[in-house]
């Protein structure tokens, strides 16, 4: 068993008889610094999760297991310093911005349309924190970023650059985390766990793609790493930059709020133009496997001229539906009510929830009837329909099922740049920050899939998506075109998005969302109960509304009601929301309230969970 001593007091709340003795004291030197111990407690304190849970977050898993620290490795570098690009004049302001803020903690939102120069601009403020000898930490939302922005630094930096994801292994984790203790590693590039990195001499903060679901924790300790990035920079006394083309709605709020300072870059970078936008309106149009015959029509004279092409489809698979075409039977997983899709790859089905496969059904379960048809489109089956079309072009199909082995992204991504393949296509891992000089067609097979979900933020992510999506295309030099497929072509916050701007488009939810009381104009916090009967998960929650109600509070008590995915797993899924207007009076009263949670009985029966500040309610 491995602890970590954190005081030494005269008398226990446990009482001796349960105590261990230490048997040896595995280090001579503090693990934490006082900076990253101060972090710690306040994560685990305003996200109201034990504080060791926290702890084993911010160490490499070898030092979880009791080995020792090791002897700092001999430091590395990446060859010769590159030279910076010209900047244009919001650049350049903005890069000014930030340099003058070195020393103080400031917040910068960095938002930049797609293809703006927003990374030459972190370059050229880390050249200034590098030449005052400190270390710089650049968050990025997903591994498959990771390669990209170390090769566009090491072409830039002479200095020791290292990675910190989950691909790494025990050993290559516990290396880097310690070269950037003894601060021998000057830039560090990391997903979201990263920000509990042991930092040297930490002098700016870079969090890119600010607006990524990636970047807040799912599971067990939910952190937003954007939140625990701006609270680490405030404790070290130092700016931080979050850069997006996008900014959630919270934080585009702050920065009108004057907490932020916003600093824009309105347009493309060197001679690049914003790409075409066209949508298109499918209703009663006959489709080939999702694809509109002037869609077909653009991808063939793209390709003809020599570029490359990429479609956007957020669903893996091959179809996402295996139907009785006699009956109606859909095939479902029983484990989550949810239905099963077909991969191709695997001749399964796949519950995309709780990861189940069974083999495909020979006939159907409700009638008997053997003629089961495949509804609706997956990435598989949009590959087999553009090999069709297009057998003369090699097609690089990137989403979780295609990159599955370690290194395969990368060598895709790499084959990619090399126009190896001339047909992309994706999920949203597609959409995230990559850059494809030879993209100039875009097409969003499915635009719809944001209207009409539960989730109050769905819309919001939507736009995101859509933008983000679209900013792949001309992004060097080479005019770019953009085509969404549609039901629903006069949406208004469509067409909001599409000849307005971002910002309309964000205003407009700003205000509904004002009007609701919902964040930023409301804080949240979701108890979340499950348990294999309905029952228990939902008597759980209300014995906590009927304790909360004991209290003098003005929160307000939502639920408990099914979650929006109501069972998973096996198991029956229920939530209690508690809202408030003012964050203080919210955390106070989870303060008193959790105490009493551990008292009720019925806690024994269900897996429960804490999440404050939600961004799915699922």
């Amino acid at each position: 068993l491995i602890g970590i001593l954190i005081e030494i007091c005269e008398q226990a709340e446990t009482p001796v008889a349960k105590l261990k003795q230490a048997i040896e004291l595995i280090d001579s030197t503090a693990i934490f610094s006082k900076e990253l111990w101060q972090l710690c407690l306040w994560a685990a304190d305003y996200y109201h999760h034990p504080l060791g849970d926290v702890l084993a977050t911010a160490l490499p898993a070898l030092l979880r297991k009791g080995r020792a620290l090791p002897a700092v490795l001999a430091g590395m570098v990446s060859g010769q310093q590159g030279a910076d690009l010209d900047l244009n004049m919001e650049q350049q302001e903005a890069v000014t911005a930030v340099m003058n803020a070195l020393g103080v903690f400031k917040v910068f939102l960095l938002d930049g349309v797609t293809g703006s120069g927003k990374t030459e601009v972190y370059l050229q403020t880390i050249a200034a924190v590098l030449a005052r000898g400190q270390q710089i930490l650049v968050l990025v939302p997903e591994i498959g970023l990771t390669p990209q922005t170390i090769q566009r630094f090491r072409e830039r930096f002479s200095e020791f650059i290292v990675a910190l994801h989950s691909r790494l292994t025990e050993k290559e984790r516990l290396n880097a985390w310690m070269s950037v203790r003894a601060g021998q590693a000057k830039i560090i590039i990391g997903t979201r766990s990263a920000i509990f990195s042991p930092f040297a001499n930490l002098g700016l903060i870079i969090l890119d793609e600010e607006h990524d679901l990636s970047f807040k924790q799912q599971e067990t300790f939910r952190y937003h790493a954007r939140d625990i990035a701006i609270m680490r920079a405030h404790f070290l006394n130092i700016p931080i930059i979050l850069g997006t083309a996008t900014p959630t709605l919270e934080t585009l709020h702050n920065a009108k709020q004057n907490r932020y300072q916003h600093l824009q870059l309105r347009e493309r970078a060197g001679f690049a133009e914003m790409p075409e936008m066209e949508v298109l309106d499918i209703r009663k149009k006959n489709l080939e496997e999702g694809l509109s015959p002037v869609l077909i029509d653009e991808i063939k004279k793209h390709l003809e001229n020599g570029n490359q092409v990429m479609l956007f489809l957020n669903r893996r698979g091959f179809s996402p539906i295996l139907m009785c075409h006699a009956c109606g039977w859909m095939a479902v997983c029983k484990r989550c009510n949810a239905r099963m899709t077909f991969h191709k790859n695997t001749k399964r089905l796949h519950c995309h929830h709780c990861d189940v496969q069974k083999p495909i059904f020979q006939h159907c379960e409700a009638c008997h009837g053997q003629e089961l048809i495949m509804v609706g489109l997956g990435t598989e089956r949009l590959e087999d329909t553009l090999e069709k079309y297009f057998p003369n072009y090699s097609i690089a199909r990137i989403d979780r099922d295609s990159t599955t082995k370690k290194g395969s992204l990368e060598k895709l991504l790499e084959e990619i740049h090399e126009r190896k393949h001339q047909i992309l296509i994706g999920t949203q891992m597609l959409a995230k920050g990559h850059h494809f000089p030879h993209v100039t067609l875009v097409a969003i097979v499915e635009a719809d899939g944001g209207f009409f979900s539960a989730d109050f933020r769905a819309i919001e992510r939507m736009g995101q998506l859509l933008l983000q999506v679209s900013g792949r295309a001309g992004r060097a030099g080479k005019k770019g075109k953009v085509i969404i497929q549609t039901h629903h072509p006069d949406h208004p916050l469509l067409q909001q998005l599409l000849r307005e701007s971002y910002h309309h488009f964000a205003n407009t939810l700003l205000k509904e969302r004002e009007d609701a009381l919902l964040p930023p104009y409301a804080f949240f916090a979701l108890f979340r109960a499950e348990a294999h009967y309905a029952d228990k998960a939902l008597d759980f929650l209300q014995h906590i509304k009927k304790t909360a109600q004991t209290f003098a509070h003005p929160i307000k008590l939502l639920g408990p009601v099914p979650a929006n995915m109501a069972k998973r797993a096996g198991r029956h899924r229920m939530q209690l929301l508690l809202q408030s207007q003012h964050r203080p009076q919210l955390q106070q009263f989870l303060k008193t309230l959790l105490p009493e949670i551990e008292k009720i009985p019925q806690k024994q029966r269900v897996r429960w969970s804490l999440d404050v500040d939600p961004v799915v309610s699922d």
